[in-house]
Order: structure tokens, then C-alpha cells, then sequence
């Protein structure tokens, strides 16, 4: 629609000003389709691969190829913050509580819906060893940000909490190391034989790649001692780039270098504020790259009844994928909790949670893509993208109703932590009259609250726009924030 004009660009400015109005658009139409989502209650990133759908070749048209062919490398940078992020949460005073449990919850639910949709794919529809076993890895991937934003919007917490929060940081590991055998044997498969070493070089190498994260996480921990905001951003960025890099060199994911430097610097250094301050500095990234996946999403093959895969029309594995891969989740799961013993309201529940399928698995996907090229790797991330969409429209819905019926908020939270405390429901003990004492405690812990905040504020920013900087991350993160320094005042008292 716009190739005239883009062209002219082109030839004028050796393509910088296409480049740049591109990306000027990527991040107007994505913020405006947010606005639309959140009037929905849905997540952001539905809003941002709707925004990249509207803009891509198949609907207006705004964006040409020849720019989003140059933006590959936004893949691998989007990832590598989604990872250290989701690191945050492996910490280790809960995995010594609840490790053992989770493992076997997390391995039999990621690993049970990549089986189902391995026999789906290559045994009744008979798609090809590598189509089928890059699918089923994919499969296994579940997104934390849907099922994180809907335990911050419902204030969720207690024992079925902890369990979600932390099978969906473990089910990414499980995820990339089916996903690197995956590519491996795939690759083999479409050239020569397999070997032995075409499976064990991907995992020697991310054990490396781990290896790094670790490495560096320490380092992280040793230089934020004494920088400011904007330092500590530069060095931890200059990281994350660093794994990217080694990687891209080893031909391997960098998310669980990513993810293990994560991990290695909340529990060294049990510091929450770089990990608020990069998730305040992300968006702008993460929205380019999934606008950039929903330009790429193949809109007209996926309702074109004439595009087969195989002998079968894309649109009935995309809908047959969507179908097994979440009754999948929901059976490994609930098999996984019937085996580790866990309640009833957690054994119900768990695997509803376990929907949605974005960040990782549609990063994974570009990947296979560049990697595989042709039919294959475009016929692989148009079933993913697809299905994200549908997932990140149920997903929020199916997370907020787990956390629901499994007492975690709502009318039988209290009851829930009681049970979980081994104590009487409120119920059962006798009422006392606390009228007169109830306002005027919540007022003075609503100002100590405050007066704390701004204490560490004072305490940690080093100059005016540093403050200025922990005060919009304090805006996004709020209801964290909030919680934290409740439960700080509870310990001290």
C-alpha cells in the first residue's frame, strides 16, 4: 500500500528514514490496540500481535518486508528480558519447600501435552518427524506474563500460588531443552542420519550457555553495589546482550542463560529494584516484538482452505493443535498433583492456568523459522501465532477462574489460608468487636507504608531523575510494590 512511498525513503535516505518510520508506527498502533485489550481485560500482548496483524502485508500494509527482515535480532533481545525476568522467580527458600513436588508437576505437565501433540502430528495426521517434533516441543512452552498479570490484578496468594508461579518459571526450562533436542534431531532428519552428537551438542552447549549465566549473574550481584539507575541498566543489559551474542555464536536459545543469571542474582543478591526497573525498560521492546510477530503471522494461509500441511488444511492443525495441546496441560498437570498428593482445590485447578502460550513459544517459533526457512519453518510459527491469539483470549479468563475455585482470592480465601495454617476458619471463632480500631489502624499502616516507600526511595536514589526513574517503576509495579512493604511491616511486627 505504502511501497511508493516507502521506496522513495529508501532511495533519499539509504533506507534509515523507512527504518524509523516503521518503527514510529509499530509503537503507535501497538499502544492504541492496548487501549482496546485493557477495556476487554485482556493482556497487552494480544493487543500488540492484533496491532502487528493490522499492520502487516495481509490487512493495511503499513509495514514492508524489507524492514522487519532486518529486525531478527529483536527476537533473540525480547527473550533474553523475558527470561531473566521470569528468574526471578527461582528462588531458593521456595524451591527447598516445594522443589521435588513442582519438578515432577511441571516435567509430567510439559511433557504430556508435547506427547499428545506428537501423536496427533506424525502418527494420525502424518506431518513429518521434524514438523511434528518442533510442534510438540513448542507445545510444552507455557507463558508466565498473562498468568502473573492476572495473580497481581486479583491479589491471589497462598499455597496454590506459589505452586503456579513456580511450575510456569520451570516449565520454560523443560520447554528450551525439548525445543534444542527438537531442532536437533529435525535438522538431522531433513539432511542425514542422527547421530548421537547432532542431540547432545545443543544440550552441552546450553549447559555452557548456563554456565555464562551463572558466571555472570555474580558479576551482576559484585558491580550494582555502588552504580546508579542508569549504570546498573547499561551492565545488566551489556549481559543479557552478552548471552544473546554467545548464543547466536553457539546457534542455541540464550533463554536459559538468561533466565539462569536471573535466577543466580535475586538469590544472591535478593535485590527486586534492577528487576522492576528492567521490566520498566522492556516494553518498548517486548511491543516491537510482538507487533513484529503479528506482521509476520500469514493471516491468508491459515483461512485458506487450499494450504495444506502435508495432506491436511492449516487451519485444522492450528485448531486441532489449540485443542490438544490444552487438554494436555490440564491432564499432566492434574496428574502431576494426584502423584505428589496435593490438594484437591490445587489438583483441579492447576493445569486451567496453564493456558496461555506467547512469549517463548512465538520467540522459539521466529527461531525455527530463521533456522528451518521455506514452507516448514513459515507453516510452524503461523500455527503458534494463531494459537497464542486464541490462548491469550482464554488464557487470562482460565487463569482468573483457577485462582478462583482454588480459593487463592474471592469469598474463599480466608478459609483456604486457614486450612492451609492448620487453624480454625474465621468462622469458628467468636466475633470481637474491633469498630472503633479498625479505621484508624488501616490509616496509620496506610501512612507508615508511605513513609517507608519514601525513606527507600531517598535511601537508593542517588539524584533527582533517579528518583524520578523508581517512581515510574514503582507505577508499574504497584500492587507488588504495595505487598512487599505489607509484609515487611508484618515481619517487624
Amino acid at each position: 500500500m505504502l511501497d511508493k512511498f516507502y521506496a522513495q525513503l529508501t532511495g533519499g535516505s539509504s533506507g534509515v528514514a523507512a527504518v524509523v518510520i516503521s518503527v514510529a508506527l509499530m509503537l503507535i498502533v501497538g499502544f492504541l490496540f492496548t487501549r482496546i485489550t485493557k477495556l476487554l481485560r485482556l493482556p497487552n500482548v494480544t493487543g500488540y500481535i492484533l496491532a502487528g496483524i493490522v499492520l502487516g502485508p495481509h490487512c493495511l500494509g503499513f509495514v514492508p518486508k524489507t524492514v522487519t527482515g532486518g529486525m531478527g535480532f529483536i527476537s533473540d533481545v525480547a527473550l533474553a528480558f523475558i527470561a531473566f525476568s521470569a528468574g526471578e522467580y527461582f528462588r531458593l527458600s521456595v524451591l527447598k519447600k516445594n522443589g521435588k513436588k513442582v519438578a515432577v508437576i511441571t516435567l509430567l505437565e510439559a511433557l504430556i501435552a508435547s506427547v499428545l501433540v506428537f501423536v496427533l502430528t506424525y502418527f494420525i495426521l502424518r506431518l513429518g518427524l521434524a514438523f511434528s517434533m518442533i510442534l510438540a516441543a513448542l507445545a510444552s512452552a507455557t507463558a508466565p506474563a498473562s498468568t502473573l498479570m492476572t495473580i497481581r490484578q486479583t491479589k491471589a496468594r497462598g499455597h496454590f500460588v506459589d505452586t503456579l508461579l513456580t511450575v510456569v518459571a520451570l516449565d520454560d526450562v523443560v520447554s528450551l531443552v525439548a525445543f534444542s533436542v527438537a531442532m536437533s534431531v529435525a535438522m538431522a532428519s531433513l539432511g542425514s542420519s542422527v547421530t548421537a552428537g547432532d542431540i547432545l551438542l545443543p544440550i552441552a552447549w546450553n549447559i555452557v550457555l548456563i554456565g555464562v549465566g551463572v558466571l555472570l549473574g555474580f558479576l551482576l550481584k559484585f558491580l550494582m553495589k555502588r552504580h546508579s539507575t542508569d549504570n546498573r541498566l547499561i551492565v545488566a543489559v551489556a549481559f543479557l546482550f552478552v548471552i544473546c551474542g554467545v548464543g547466536a555464536a553457539l546457534e542455541v536459545s540464550p533463554l536459559l542463560g538468561c533466565m539462569t543469571m536471573g535466577m543466580v542474582y535475586i538469590n544472591a543478591s535478593g535485590d527486586e529494584k534492577l528487576f522492576k526497573q528492567l521490566n520498566y525498560f522492556s516494553p518498548p521492546i517486548l511491543l516491537l516484538f510482538f507487533v513484529k510477530s503479528g506482521i509476520e503471522f500469514d493471516l491468508d494461509a491459515l483461512f485458506d482452505v487450499h494450504t495444506m500441511v502435508g495432506a491436511v488444511p492449516l487451519i485444522v492443525v492450528g485448531v486441532l493443535y489449540f485443542v490438544v495441546r490444552l487438554g494436555g496441560k490440564y491432564g499432566g498437570a492434574y496428574l502431576g498433583c494426584l502423584i505428589t498428593r496435593e490438594p484437591k482445590r490445587v489438583r483441579n485447578n492447576l493445569g486451567l492456568a496453564l493456558a496461555p502460550q506467547a512469549g517463548v513459544a512465538i520467540g522459539l517459533a521466529a527461531m525455527a523459522a530463521r533456522i528451518l526457512g521455506g514452507d516448514m519453518g513459515s507453516t510452524l510459527q503461523t500455527i503458534i501465532l494463531s494459537s497464542s491469539i486464541l490462548y491469550e483470549l482464554v488464557g487470562p479468563a482460565l487463569a482468573k477462574l483457577s485462582l478462583y475455585l482454588s480459593g487463592s482470592y474471592g469469598p474463599r480465601a480466608e478459609a483456604t489460608a486457614a486450612e492451609e495454617a492448620e487453624t480454625p476458619p474465621p468462622e469458628t471463632v467468636p466475633p470481637v468487636s474491633t469498630e472503633g480500631v479498625s479505621k484508624e489502624v488501616e490509616t496509620l499502616e496506610a501512612r507508615l507504608l508511605e513513609i517507608e516507600r519514601e525513606l527507600e526511595k531517598k535511601r537508593y536514589a542517588r539524584s533527582p531523575e533517579e528518583a524520578a526513574f523508581m517512581d515510574a517503576a514503582d507505577e508499574t509495579e504497584g500492587e507488588m510494590t504495595s505487598d512487599y512493604m505489607r509484609r515487611k511491616f508484618k515481619n517487624r511486627r
